[in-house]
């Protein structure tokens, strides 16, 4: 829902500012939330949502973080966002996808469409510096962040220590982080 809400508010400035028509295509590892259906039935007639079919994590160890669980509902649910696509494309002219930070894997299909690929990412400034100087660290840091010696310093940003890191980098064997840095 934290992903979702951003993303509907974003389509509803498009579609009330712009006369876009949008249809939200949403990975699923089983039956739609209640919450999830609320939300996206109460937009305007000019978005649309389409649920993808679940994928399975039956794989996956029960500890996964969840932020491999969404990425990987996102990889495994390629093929039928293909598959939804090509049957949108019948009866509408594709311009763009728009994905949050953890659906860029579907960057590649958007591209098979002629579509234009876009991230939204909901965030403070803080944050997003942060992402853009996470590849500088990993460079130049070997071991876990925690463990950092001094305070990590981002330009026009308060330092904070490495054990202050949201916790998806903070396991840097975790598989969302060697599929996205």
């Amino acid at each position: 829902m934290g992903h979702l809400i951003p993303l509907t508010e974003f389509a509803k400035r498009l579609t009330l500012q712009h006369n876009f028509s949008i249809t939200f295509m949403v990975p699923t590892d089983g039956s739609p939330m209640k919450p999830q259906n609320s939300v996206l039935e109460s937009l305007p007639k000019t978005i649309n949502s389409i649920f993808l079919p679940p994928v399975s994590f039956d794989d996956l160890p029960n500890d996964v973080k969840i932020e491999t669980r969404i990425s990987l509902s996102v990889t495994r649910s390629l093929p039928a966002l293909r598959d939804s696509l090509r049957a949108l494309a019948e009866s509408t002219r594709l311009l763009a996808l728009v994905v949050d930070h953890f659906g860029t894997d579907a960057f590649d299909v958007a591209k098979e469409f002629g579509m234009l690929p876009y991230i939204f990412f909901a965030t403070t400034a803080m944050a997003l510096s942060f992402v853009f100087y996470l590849p500088v660290l990993d460079r130049s840091f070997d071991g876990e962040y925690r463990d950092l010696p001094e305070p990590v310093t981002l330009p026009g940003c308060v330092p904070f220590r490495g054990s202050d890191m949201v916790d998806p980098v903070q396991d840097r064997k975790n598989e969302i982080w060697n599929n996205h840095t």
